[in-house]
């Protein structure tokens, strides 16, 4: 039997998603739970792995299992078993045909940007920050140079194990509630620390060092050594992963994004 989970969690006291040694990340955390329900061992297959200290509002899994359990299981059964930063949404059986990561056809970010004079102490794990102004509307030109499908070699980490680096990003949006800036990102796939990197340079282009055609020339170069420095981790979100309809995978509407404070109630429905 397959099953399908979706989950949330905070990842700012774990490792990562992938699975370490020393037991640190999200995926060591779920499978000891999801394998005490079962009475067997679970090994669990994501739709995108996460980085150390990144969050996901929407993250999704699969696993098999020979445990015959009622759905509800999946869900508050788990839960009553992991940290309180980790929690299952939603679960169904499915075929084996599903594939939490080769059945996505988009995944979706958030990156949430304090902007302001001063540094957030009680949110400093929730947010990336910067200091000075930033240019929106440059910002935004230079986005916009993203979207389509391009080498992102310039934007991927030195030890990404992604076969091509060849990706499509559909949306680009960047706006400001107060003095939160929020990069809205959607494509087919991404790169190690993809988004990172070009939070990076998106924010070199706002603070004016350099103007939004540098974004060209660092596609053209497909050389990371003349992007800017990765962003922090704190401030990005896995918002979503997108499947065909036929997978019945339950909606996420818009994540209600409120300045300095992080509500997510209600950001996914039941089913279609």
């Amino acid at each position: 039997m397959r099953i399908i989970l979706v989950l949330e969690y905070d990842g700012s006291r774990y490792c990562g998603w992938q699975s370490q040694s020393n037991g640190c990340s999200i995926q060591d955390v779920l499978e000891i739970a999801l394998s005490t329900i079962a009475k067997e061992e679970i090994r669990v297959v994501t739709a995108g792995r996460t980085d150390t200290g990144v969050h996901a509002f929407y993250q999704v899994v699969h696993f098999d299992t020979f445990a015959q359990r009622p759905i509800n299981a999946w869900v508050r059964g788990v839960n009553a078993l992991l940290p309180k930063d980790i929690a299952i949404l939603w679960a169904a059986e499915t075929t084996d045909k599903f594939h939490a990561r080769y059945s996505a056809l988009e995944r979706r970010y958030l990156y949430l940007l304090l902007n302001q004079s001063v540094r957030s102490g009680m949110h400093s794990k929730k947010v990336g920050w910067f200091h000075q102004p930033l240019d929106l509307e440059k910002m935004q030109i230079a986005g916009n140079i993203l979207i389509g499908e391009h080498d992102f070699s310039s934007f991927r980490a030195a030890e990404c194990q992604a076969k091509s680096p060849i990706r499509t990003i559909t949306q680009l949006n960047i706006t400001r509630q107060g003095n939160l800036v929020i990069f809205d990102l959607r494509a087919n796939a991404f790169l190690q620390h993809m988004v990172r990197n070009i939070i990076g340079c998106l924010v070199y282009i706002g603070k004016g060092k350099y103007s939004p055609d540098w974004m060209h020339e660092l596609l053209e170069s497909c050389n990371r050594t003349y992007a800017a420095p990765t962003f922090s981790p704190a401030g990005l979100y896995l918002a979503g992963v997108m499947y065909d309809p036929d997978w019945r995978m339950p909606k996420l509407t818009e994540v209600p994004v409120i300045p300095i404070l992080f509500t997510t109630n209600n950001h996914i429905t039941k089913e279609f």
